[in-house]
């Protein structure tokens, strides 16, 4: 059985900063000839974020995802799940939910109530997972009002 391992560090994590780079070449791989993706760039910069979850299997990053304070006014209380990415080798085998979880977890510790997030339609295995966990489609909120390809979900904390 292989070693898993939840590392929670910051936004600086070089693995996390690689992993985000794999997730955005991923997304344009998948859907960047659906959507134009340029205008999300501003939403995922790394420099706010300060909670992220690494997640190692036998001492090999694996995959990593953050939390990040929301901060515009249409929500009270609510953390916002950023730059979830599960490494290629390793999808299929449970460790994005795993990972989810585990950022529920911070995120309630941290006092927050809710748990909002972001993703689109074309991403079918991320929305499963996040399905599975108990986030449910919500109104896209703050940036992603105008933004008809989004699909936004929340989790009551």
């Amino acid at each position: 059985m292989a070693d898993i391992e939840f590392i929670r560090c910051s936004g600086t994590n070089e693995d996390f900063i690689e992993n985000c780079q794999l997730l955005d070449m991923d997304l344009d791989r998948r859907v960047g000839r659906v959507i134009k993706r340029d205008k999300y760039k501003q939403y995922n910069q790394l420099d706010e974020i300060k909670e992220v979850v690494v997640v190692y299997i036998d001492g090999k990053a694996a995959g990593a995802g953050a939390i990040r304070e929301y901060q515009y006014g249409d929500i009270d209380n609510a953390t916002e799940l950023k730059r979830l990415f599960v490494r290629g080798e390793f999808q299929g085998k449970g460790i994005g939910t795993k990972l989810v979880l585990e950022l529920i977890e911070w995120a309630k510790e941290l006092g927050y109530r809710k748990l909002i997030l972001e993703t689109g339609e074309l991403l079918q295995e991320s929305c499963h997972v996040y399905r599975k966990v108990g986030f449910n489609k919500m109104e896209n909120y703050g940036p992603y009002v105008s933004m008809p390809e989004s699909l936004c979900m929340m989790k009551e904390l």
